[in-house]
């Protein structure tokens, strides 16, 4: 499984999300995760990139809603504990299991 964390220089939310995906996948041998850094608001576009951190499984961005905009901005996560900057490790999993 390929995992993606797609993220632009100046967020701070995606090492947090960088940490709950590597912890996650130190348990996974089958995940690769990846990293790529948004430069730009035409590569956001091209990209089709919801904000800042960016969570691709398979090429999909597991988290995104229907209506989420495009663009170079941070990304609120709605967690169990209200609106977060990334998505929690058991939501990470949540995903993870169902992709």
């Amino acid at each position: 499984m390929d995992i993606a964390l797609l993220y632009f220089d100046g967020c701070p939310n995606w090492k947090v999300a960088d940490e709950r995906l590597v912890a996650i996948a130190a348990e996974r041998p089958d995940i690769t995760v990846t990293h790529h850094l948004v430069e730009s608001v035409e590569e956001a576009e091209r990209l089709g990139f919801h904000g800042s951190p960016s969570i691709l499984v398979d090429g999909i961005d597991v988290f995104a809603a229907a209506d989420a905009g495009i663009g170079l901005s941070c990304r609120v996560y709605q967690t169990p504990d209200g609106p977060a900057g990334a998505p929690t490790v058991e939501q990470l999993q949540a995903v993870i299991a169902h992709a």
